[in-house]
């Protein structure tokens, strides 16, 4: 196996440094003046012949491919993953084989539907794209922060995204699915309902790309030595958990800043809290692929994980930011096609589009064949084939045969006798139709699963997100044609969505709620952690420092990261006259760009700060947004100015937390706050549980 550290050197070849020399054109010609071009006379006109003025103007003019379709606005990190112990009872794959290796990993993060310059926070599906740089090439795991998908069959997938992107006629609205044309869609194909009941969850609004999870969407097949097929699910889980914003707070973070999920991913890399996954599968049998009530080869489907675990196989950590984004984030090409001896495909038809209209995308995309050759698309395995010439061919072959079988060129490259890449054989039979089975027709039940499984809170912010997207649409009959959909899958949810909205609710449920639960598919039940959560103290002259530096020591200690805000930037002078550094200038940041807020004591500092009209509202915000609150001493009495309740200025409520001074006790009570992530207690919960 190549270490990262080798796939490090390989890409290393491909890296310039712009102090190793002079400035030159791309052909190595030194230059002396980039700032003027050739011309007849100080004031003539500039001549032709300046080759330098033509290529530096002719590269700008190209330096910009085409975005993406989908997917167009991400960001990227290299890492490593690791197999905890050999699978060859399931795959001939060797990153899954060997558990002394460590496979190099690419991975990126996007949004779907969104252009490049659309924000971070917008409610869409996440795209989760994993490249292992494996010794027997590439595997590109290419899924969703979803398990399941819009669509089943991927024929359909130019109208799903044609209906989502901003219409044709104004180009509105971006990066938002609430608008008219993608609810059309979604009324008139019923296939889409389990996926649009995850998209107007919380899961389409993650906190982090570091805190969200994974999966392939699709079933697989791993194919081990004996040439045994197992049906295969792909889970990443995050080891800080699957965490949300509120959709309040992800609208104020897109202006604040819409590079929000872009920068805590490089940020934490930078700061050495490297993000981490757990790899897990759900394996089943190629037997037991009949024992459903649905078909494993229906993407919008899941296995519950009541029925399958998943079992954890191994673990990736990304430690390494690009060094150049567009050369490494922008001109990554991933493909489903890409894989490995021991992991193959299924008949999913929208897996099988998705093996044409990957590369198909590619090659527009990056201008031809030879994108492969790109560093960060390179394979670590030794490539030989015959394909020559095209754009941007960048090797230099000395064969003079490229073609197979030749005798002039030794036979060279020739066949693999062993480790070959064998597609397994699996029987098909059947006639030419384009026809549906009859196990996909159910579009309801698992919709019905996943509002069965969410907590109050979860429920409640889903119904907000259906009435605030149905809001934006036009036409009425499109509204009913949703709330018909939704009466499908469950009586309650339906009715309170058209309460909202403006739409008769319906008088009866057309379908039995079996109350069905997969606790795994709430937010609810995820891990929870203070760990790498921003931290905002807010402070002013007058601040006991005393409670400065034991918070701010305690929560670095828990591997937080606590900022010490100001009405400006430099330093406060604290009651025992020492100076405090201030991070950031109270002006320049916002409420919804951190997790928690600690107000430390000091009487002439609590003064100053319930003058200033946006300290207090950072602390009404924080509230409103269910963030973990802790207040000591005289702390207390911004609390009181922001009309946040306080339990009588003592103890723990509601995730506001209480103390006299900065203690382990405090700092305890006021983590574990942290580590909820959002207090959503606070909210009158108008949906039954």
């Amino acid at each position: 196996m190549t270490s990262p550290d080798e796939k490090q050197r390989q890409l290393d070849v491909h890296r310039v440094d712009p102090c190793a020399g002079v400035l030159t054109t791309d052909q190595g010609i030194p230059v002396d003046d980039t700032d003027n071009s050739l011309r007849m006379g100080e004031r003539g006109p500039t001549l032709m012949e300046d080759f330098h003025f033509r290529e530096k103007i002719t590269h700008f003019d190209h330096e910009r491919i085409p975005e993406r379709v989908v997917h167009a606005r991400g960001a990227g990190a290299y890492g490593h993953f690791q197999v905890y112990q050999s699978l060859a009872d399931y795959t001939s794959a060797e990153f899954l084989r060997d558990a002394s290796a460590s496979t190099p990993v690419f991975v990126r993060f996007s949004t779907v539907a969104g252009s490049r310059g659309s924000a971070d926070t917008v409610r869409d599906v996440r795209g989760f794209a994993t490249r292992f740089y494996t010794n027997q090439g590439n595997f590109d795991l290419v899924g969703n922060n979803m398990p399941v998908f819009f669509i089943q069959d991927g024929i359909k997938f130019p109208d799903f995204v044609h209906a989502v992107k901003p219409e044709p006629h104004n180009e509105i609205p971006q990066a938002s699915s609430a608008h008219d044309t993608l609810w059309d869609f979604v009324q008139l194909q019923p296939e889409t309902t389990h996926m649009m009941m995850w998209m107007m969850s919380d899961r389409a609004l993650p906190r982090s790309f570091r805190m969200m999870q994974g999966f392939g969407v699709h079933t697989f097949r791993l194919v081990n030595d004996a040439g045994v097929g197992t049906f295969v699910k792909f889970h990443w889980k995050p080891r800080l958990g699957t965490h949300s914003l509120v959709w309040d707070e992800t609208q104020k973070v897109a202006g604040k800043d819409p590079d929000f999920n872009r920068r805590d991913l490089w940020e934490a890399i930078e700061a050495g809290q490297y993000p981490e996954w757990e790899l897990g599968l759900q394996l089943v049998p190629e037997a037991d692929q009949d024992r459903f009530d649905f078909d494993l080869l229906d993407a919008t489907k899941i296995i519950p994980e009541e029925q399958v675990p998943v079992l954890p196989v191994g673990r990736m950590i990304l430690d390494r930011n690009p060094d150049n984004f567009f050369a490494e984030v922008e001109q990554v090409a991933f493909h489903l096609g890409n894989s490995v001896p021991g992991i193959d495909f299924t008949d999913d038809p929208l897996l099988q589009a998705r093996l044409f209209s990957y590369l198909d995308t590619q090659l527009i995309r990056l201008g031809g064949p030879n994108f492969p050759q790109l560093p960060v698309n390179r394979p670590i395995a030794p490539v030989h084939n015959h394909q020559v010439d095209g754009y941007h061919q960048t090797e230099i072959t000395k064969s003079r045969t490229t073609y197979h079988p030749n005798s002039l060129g030794g036979g060279c490259p020739a066949l693999a006798e062993a480790g070959a890449y064998v597609h397994y054989p699996e029987h098909v039979a059947g006639d030419k139709i384009r026809k549906r089975a009859g196990s996909f027709a159910d579009h309801y039940s698992q919709a019905t699963l996943f509002w069965n499984s969410m907590s109050a809170w979860e429920k409640e912010h889903i119904v907000a997100a259906f009435r605030f997207e149905l809001g934006k649409v036009e036409h009425r009959h499109v509204r009913e044609g949703v709330v018909a959909n939704l009466n499908r899958v469950d009586h309650d949810l339906a009715v309170m969505v058209a309460e909202g909205v403006g739409v008769e609710p319906p008088d009866r449920a057309v379908s039995e709620n079996q109350g069905l639960r997969s606790p795994a598919l709430s937010q609810a039940n995820t891990t929870h952690s203070p760990a790498t959560r921003k931290i905002a103290i807010l402070v002013a002259d007058g601040v006991d420092a005393d409670d400065v530096e034991m918070a701010w020591a305690g929560l670095c200690d828990l591997a937080a990261n606590p900022e010490i805000l100001a009405a400006r930037d430099g330093t406060v002078r604290a009651a025992d006259g020492a100076l405090v550094k201030v991070t950031r200038a109270l002006p320049t940041v916002d409420s919804v760009l951190y997790d928690a807020l600690l107000i430390p004591g000091g009487m002439d500092s609590i003064r100053t700060l319930s003058q200033d009209g946006k300290a207090v509202y950072f602390v009404t915000e924080a509230f409103k947004h269910y963030k973990a609150i802790g207040a000591l001493g005289d702390g207390v009495e911004l609390l009181l100015t922001a009309r946040v309740p306080c339990e009588d200025r003592h103890g723990h409520h509601e995730g506001v937390v209480i103390g006299e001074r900065s203690d382990g006790v405090f700092i305890k009570e006021f983590a574990d706050a942290v580590a909820t992530h959002r207090h959503y207690e606070r909210e009158v919960a108008a949906v039954p549980a």
